[in-house]
């Protein structure tokens, strides 16, 4: 289905919104919607981050996700996995015990598709809408509202998304049905993790042999081995920083996704799986935090 781009709205009629998960990437996301105008509560297991969501921009805190989503339009949501995702959505506490018949819950956990189709199953039962939304672009894309926004779901419930969705992103595109955004963020993560292997291999075989990697880095960028990995993490893969970015944790989180999901639909990922225990590797070297180009760590 056809990308839609930000350029392509204009600003929207405020809608009373909710956001669970005042994370890294949660808490700007939410700023975004509060900043072009729509109402919004927010939720957060800790509950004195969401205070501090509403002191900065001027929304309301509430203490459960089901007291977040009471009267609300769309409720939003960003945790740490499946597991996350059901404590906030699922239970007399969660957020579809809140939510009025014809509302819509937006998942941008990253997660797998088996619990999309789950929680999509569910709401509808309640006349509640459920699109799956995982992001791509990191803590800088959700600060910048410049994410990426993959989508799973029924067409009529994207199509209220999406535009409140351009608050903070700046693609949204419906892949098909339930489950379908988290499979296309699978797809991301299997190409970021073969990319980043190839881009330590390179900088490590470069500097053995005594180059200036930065000017080789430098002068490839601008051929066919050019990518956004190389654009935007070699440089300080060359200087062994990792100090940013998306943390090892998640990428191994994420990976496990995929290892589950290849299982299920017999697709064949054996790089991706190589990866993903040389992840491992940088895990015991102390890495979990590192940003996930910090592969070369282990080559040197």
């Amino acid at each position: 289905m056809a990308s839609i781009n930000a350029r392509d709205y204009e600003p929207q009629p405020s809608k009373r919104t909710a956001f669970l998960g005042m994370g890294v990437m949660g808490f700007p996301m939410a700023g975004h919607l509060a900043k072009a105008g729509h109402q919004v509560t927010v939720y957060n297991r800790t509950f004195s981050k969401a205070q501090a969501w509403a002191k900065e921009f001027g929304g309301d805190a509430a203490r459960t996700p089901r007291e977040a989503a009471k009267d609300a339009d769309v409720v939003f949501c960003c945790v740490g996995n499946d597991d996350d995702l059901r404590s906030v959505v699922l239970g007399d506490d969660g957020a579809l015990a809140g939510m009025k018949a014809g509302a819509i819950f937006v998942d941008h956990t990253t997660a797998s598709a088996e619990v999309a189709r789950e929680l999509h199953k569910e709401a509808a039962s309640r006349q509640i809408g459920f699109v799956d939304a995982p992001v791509s672009g990191g803590q800088a894309g959700a600060e910048n509202g410049k994410l990426t926004v993959m989508c799973g779901g029924e067409q009529a419930h994207f199509d209220v998304v999406r535009p409140l969705a351009f608050n903070f992103a700046q693609a949204v595109t419906l892949l098909g049905g339930p489950g379908a955004g988290q499979l296309c963020k699978m797809v991301n993560q299997i190409c970021i993790a073969g990319l980043v292997q190839g881009l330590s291999e390179a900088i490590a075989f470069g500097e053995a042999a005594d180059l200036d990697m930065n000017q080789v880095l430098q002068v490839i960028s601008k051929g066919a081995a050019q990518s956004w990995q190389m654009e935007n993490r070699g440089s300080t893969m060359v200087e062994d920083k990792f100090d940013f970015g998306f943390a090892v944790d998640w990428m191994r989180k994420d990976l496990g996704l995929v290892m589950d999901e290849a299982r299920r639909n017999g697709a064949r990922v054996p790089v991706t799986a190589l990866v993903d225990q040389f992840y491992a590797d940088v895990q015991k070297m102390g890495g979990n935090r590192w940003d996930t180009s910090s592969l070369i760590k282990r080559l040197r």
